[in-house]
């Protein structure tokens, strides 16, 4: 891998994997010496520091996988990365990431230059041929300005020349925007699910319950899913079917306490279930008789329960083959679509959007309001 600069001393190179063992349990296995080669040594211990303050892992693995970009770019470029990074190379940054083919064709220092682009790609870190996704860049900009601020620097990632910037250079790019599941898992496409899970083996219980989990949560990330423990889950009071009937009829409620994730930074944040998703939960705690530790574990195909927490790879896994087994098309489903669904679903219940963000936990307005969008214009 030649990216222009010399490469670290061995003994430097040494310290900082040694350092990165720390991490074993975050970064993928096999990236110790890869990150070890591209980081500088305040970039460990910033990742260091971040994993002890409690950042989610799957936090800490992003922003390692940024930062290693980050610096490699830059020394692909012939630069070390300054700390905090002037609007101009921030600017450099989207240029090199996102542009017009079309204007590529007849303008060769249009976009990532040749030279850096091949650096990149024989370290590992370029797979494409064009423009990066619009998303993928702002996400790494994202991580860069928390990278920033963690080293105690005020960035420049709010000034109107970058934003500017971004803005044009997504309308340039032909790259079309994806989502991370092409259909929702609405309310219709859940009870196909639970229908497909609807067995008495432990596997189908489990199943049960952590996708009514994920769904009334507010569609929680498959992350949070895998990670939930039970030290998270809080019994609550009985609630009233009908709040005007305080003496009436009674439903079972709980709350999660999420703490810090990508979207909530307090770590007192909550969201509430009640009625049949903390039954399923109640129940599958019950029949796996898990007191502590990962609420949803792996089975193995005699039926066993694992001690090891499901993956959120696995949780993706899981939906999609109940999607199948529901006869409906597993490729048009990720994980993902549970968290679309919920508020797809909440719009179509006329449900007001800050009353379903809480549930959700979206801090994005404009991010939450385009599946409200969406299923205003499916109603006829």
């Amino acid at each position: 891998m030649d990216l222009r600069l010399p490469k670290p001393a061995s003994d430097q190179k040494l310290r900082r994997a040694e350092a990165l063992d720390a991490l074993d349990a975050v970064l993928p296995f096999g990236r110790r010496d890869f990150l070890a080669d591209i980081l500088t040594d305040d970039d460990v211990e910033t990742l260091r520091h971040l994993a002890k303050e409690g950042i989610g892992e799957n936090s800490v693995r992003a922003l390692a996988s940024d930062l290693g970009h980050l610096e490699a770019w830059s020394l692909a470029a012939g630069f070390s990365l300054p700390w905090p990074a002037p609007e101009a190379l921030l600017i450099k940054f989207v240029a090199h990431h996102l542009w017009d083919f079309s204007r590529r064709e007849t303008d060769p220092a249009h976009g990532m230059p040749n030279d850096v682009a091949d650096a990149l790609r024989a370290a590992g870190l370029l797979r494409i041929e064009g423009p990066h996704a619009p998303s993928t860049v702002r996400r790494r900009l994202s991580s860069w300005s928390t990278l920033t601020q963690w080293r105690g620097f005020t960035g420049k990632f709010n000034a109107p020349g970058l934003r500017s910037a971004l803005k044009l250079a997504v309308r340039a790019s032909t790259r079309p925007r994806k989502r991370k599941s092409e259909k929702a898992v609405t309310a219709d496409v859940l009870f196909a699910l639970l229908q497909a899970c609807a067995g008495d083996r432990l596997v189908d219980v489990r199943d049960r319950a952590l996708l009514l989990v994920a769904f009334a949560s507010g569609g929680r990330r498959r992350s949070e899913l895998s990670s939930l423990r039970v030290d998270q889950v809080v019994a609550l009071d009985p609630v009233a079917v009908d709040p005007k009937e305080p003496g009436g009829p009674k439903l079972p409620c709980l709350k999660i306490r999420l703490g810090r994730s990508k979207t909530t930074e307090a770590d007192d944040a909550f969201v509430l279930l009640v009625g049949r998703p903390v039954l399923a939960l109640q129940e599958w705690l019950e029949r796996a008789k898990v007191s502590e530790g990962a609420v949803f574990r792996g089975i193995d195909r005699w039926g066993h329960l694992e001690r090891n927490a499901l993956t959120p790879q696995t949780v993706n896994l899981i939906l999609k083959r109940r999607i199948a087994q529901a006869g409906l098309d597993p490729k048009v489903f990720s994980a993902h679509g549970l968290r679309s669904g919920f508020l797809t679903e909440t719009a179509r219940r006329g449900i007001p959007l800050p009353e379903a963000m809480q549930q959700s936990q979206h801090r994005s307005v404009q991010q939450a309001s385009r599946y409200y969008n969406d299923a205003e214009r499916l109603i006829v």
